[in-house]
């Protein structure tokens, strides 16, 4: 069973991202910083499908941008989900044009992929604040049920599973992809 590494401090999120890096992340949740759990193969085979999924229809279009593992830190927390999206016009850039290291500002999609004992209610709740910073999109993939939870702003969620097609972000309207072509990653 995993059991989350969860420290009560009293860091300010300046001080937290001062630290170094933990393996696996470490998050900062207004003064508590918890461990993720060690990503399993499901866990990372839906990552990296995912992500690629989606970078290749919205990198050549200039329309968004997936994230694995990104760190994103904004309003007191310092999140690391497992997949983030941005549209192309947010993507934090240097003055040079180049993809910044530091994301201080909300996603506009945040992804989560349940492991195995994980606890579905913190996902939740990191998917719901960020939905409170104007993130427009959330999903909570359950390789288990293989169920897709939806999230968006002022709506309820929904379960999305089999051959119906899942929500994007607006500017991604044109690509489409079910509950069930997920899952079929998974097969060899």
């Amino acid at each position: 069973m995993f059991i989350a590494k969860t420290i009560e401090s009293i860091l300010t999120l300046e001080e937290f991202l001062e630290m170094p890096e933990t393996k696996p992340a470490s998050e900062y949740l207004e003064g508590i910083i918890e461990q993720k759990p060690i990503p399993q193969g499901e866990h990372s085979s839906l990552q990296i499908q995912l992500g690629t999924a989606i970078n290749n229809f919205s990198i050549p279009r200039k329309l968004a941008y997936a994230f694995p593992e990104l760190r994103c830190s904004f309003s007191n927390r310092s999140i690391v989900p497992d997949l983030v999206v941005f549209n192309w016009a947010r993507i934090p850039r240097t003055h040079q044009g180049k993809i910044a290291n530091k994301f201080e500002i909300y996603p506009d999609w945040i992804i989560e992929i349940l492991s195995p004992e994980q606890s579905t209610n913190k996902d939740i709740k990191k998917i719901l604040f960020c939905l409170k910073q104007e993130t427009k999109l959330g999903w909570l993939i359950d390789p288990e049920d293989e169920s897709v939870m939806i999230f968006k702003p002022d709506q309820l969620p929904e379960i999305i599973s089999g051959a119906d097609i899942l929500p994007t972000l607006n500017i991604l309207s044109d690509w489409q992809l079910t509950s069930q072509e997920i899952f079929d990653w998974l097969k060899l």
